[in-house]
């Protein structure tokens, strides 16, 4: 039998969480670590699937990693192996990160097809057309993607759309490049200036210049370096939607105001009251939630990665509420769940609650209406991805009866230590099979 977990709703949830470093980080500077020569030490690390998955395939191609309590250690071994095995293809996006460090320090490079999950098509062609401009010959097959490169070139890349993982691409690809990379249209989001922190702290040369342009001058060598994870400002807002929806409170530590600028008024707007310190943040709506319009954007918009809970959240304000999605145009494959479990929510291809987006003149179903307060029933649930996970969890807790959550690996996968955090705030979560 696969893992499972039986949720019986018990009333609001309170208590305090300490969230960790990014999942969103924390595995881009450990490929980052690949690149210097000497020890790396990554602090706060998250306790999640995708950082043993990166920590095995930086194994595989002959780097060392361990874990010292909540920190990464991570050396380049003396030999590295050009090509990431097979066995990882399809496990996370990590994969296509790879491709330019392997080709700076071996001249060669393959990796197996990314995965990750499934939220529409990966811009791929963004990472290919980079390193092409940066010298590389490129080769894509079933198999997955094959490059040699004497040593890429710096160059202008203009980016089609700031994506995070294309900007990483080229960020970890140009430090070592010959000559000067400038990156336009870039993605902003902390996740990405971390990376370029603890790059500079292994001697790259980057300037962040204005609207979205990075700016790297190669080097020949960069060293191990040391640096502490900012917290994951996903978990910290799934968290602060956890007590609210349910009528509680949850005191969120360790992730900083200024990360969550953009959620926190979008939940003022909808009644939330704050307390927030240096310490902490804490949320509470205790005269209910009024209904909302939101779309997502890119950084410093409202984060595509916050919609899934926001969306719960808005199941249950009052009046209809309209999220309107722009990031990617597959991003509501969870809203399934959330209806068996009697959320109110009607998808269209039209953009609505803001201004039209890249996905206009397409079928993609990006907008979300959702009616609202819902009254939400116990059910049994599939979750294939993270996102139907977490949002299907808080949802099933306030359902007026018992729910089931089938195959939860990828919940666990994503979120650091899910299941503690949620029953140490009172979640009545009952763990079926292996």
């Amino acid at each position: 039998m696969t893992r499972a977990w039986k949720i019986e709703p018990t009333g609001p949830l309170r208590g305090d969480v300490t969230v960790r470093g990014s999942k969103n980080a924390v595995t881009k500077h450990m490929v980052a670590a690949l690149l210097g020569e000497g020890p790396s030490r990554i602090a706060n690390a998250p306790r999640v699937g995708d950082v043993e998955i990166t920590g095995s395939m930086l194994r595989s191609v002959g780097a060392s990693v361990e874990r010292e309590g909540d920190t990464l250690v991570i050396e380049r071994g003396a030999e590295l192996s050009a090509a990431v095995p097979t066995t990882f293809t399809g496990r996370n996006r990590i994969p296509v990160l790879l491709l330019g460090p392997l080709l700076n320090l071996t001249g060669e490079a393959f990796v197996p097809l990314v995965g990750g999950d499934a939220i529409g098509p990966r811009p791929l062609d963004f990472h290919i057309d980079a390193l092409t401009k940066m010298g590389a010959n490129i080769v894509v097959d079933e198999t997955g993607i094959h490059a040699t490169a004497r040593r890429l070139q710096g160059t202008k890349v203009q980016l089609p759309y700031p994506s995070v993982g294309a900007t990483e691409s080229v960020m970890l690809s140009a430090v070592l490049a010959e000559g000067r990379t400038v990156i336009q249209n870039a993605a902003v989001e902390p996740e990405i200036m971390e990376l370029a922190l603890f790059l500079q702290r292994m001697g790259a040369g980057i300037q962040l210049q204005p609207d979205r342009r990075i700016l790297i001058e190669g080097v020949e060598k960069l060293h191990g370096a040391a640096t502490t994870l900012a917290g994951d400002r996903l978990e910290a807002f799934s968290y602060l939607v956890a007590g609210l929806l349910t009528g509680g409170q949850v005191r969120v530590h360790g992730c900083a105001q200024e990360r969550l600028v953009t959620a926190i008024e979008t939940l003022r707007k909808m009644g939330t009251h704050f307390e927030i310190s240096d310490q902490y943040i804490t949320a509470s709506a205790p005269n209910g939630l009024r209904s909302a319009a939101v779309h997502t954007d890119t950084h410093p918009g409202f984060a595509t990665d916050w919609q899934q809970p926001l969306l719960v959240l808005m199941s249950q304000a009052r009046g209809l509420s309209v999220l309107h999605e722009t990031v990617f145009e597959n991003r509501f494959v969870y809203v399934k769940a959330l209806q068996q479990l009697g959320c109110e929510i009607e998808l269209f291809p039209m953009c609505l609650g803001g201004n039209a987006c890249r996905f206009h003149d397409t079928n993609h179903l990006h907008s979300a209406v959702v009616h609202g307060p819902s009254k939400l029933v116990g059910a049994e649930v599939h979750v294939p991805d993270v996102r139907t996970g977490y949002s299907s969890v808080i949802a099933a807790s306030i359902a007026d009866g018992p729910s089931v959550l089938l195959d939860v690996e990828s919940l666990e996968r994503g979120y650091d230590e899910p299941l503690n955090r949620l029953q140490s705030l009172g979640m009545a979560i009952t763990v079926i099979g292996s």
